[in-house]
């Protein structure tokens, strides 16, 4: 899914809107530039473009109101993994979270099959 990432950080370049990105291919040291910059008080940044498998531990992303997921993976924990970057100490805005997922597709699908396979996994 990181071709997705590509398309929507040419989309926000186009716009003009600030952003910052972080995928699997982006080193430590960066992750760490990226988060620092989103969260810093007064940013410009419009949002943070994020694969749901590359994030791994320590994302803090408190300062964002919103979560759009894209890739919903087949392992229901990343994406409620990826949901809680949002909702971390130091959060203080609602958080909305929106899934977009097409209509009678292969994602859809997934996303199912990954809603049973969490329901199996907490009972």
């Amino acid at each position: 899914m990181v071709r997705m990432l590509d398309i929507l950080a040419e989309y926000m370049s186009h716009r003009g809107f600030q952003f910052q990105r972080l995928d699997g291919s982006t080193k430590a040291e960066l992750r760490q530039q990226a988060m620092g910059h989103f969260n810093a008080p007064g940013s410009d940044d419009f949002c943070f473009l994020l694969s749901t498998r590359a994030g791994g531990l320590g994302i803090n992303l408190a300062t964002a109101d919103t979560v759009i997921i894209f890739d919903s993976d087949w392992n229901p924990q990343n994406d409620l993994q990826a949901m809680s970057r949002a909702h971390r100490i130091g959060q203080q805005e609602v958080v909305n979270i929106y899934r977009f997922v097409t209509s009678k597709s292969v994602e859809e699908d997934i996303l199912e099959r990954a809603k049973k396979r969490w329901f199996l996994t907490t009972w």
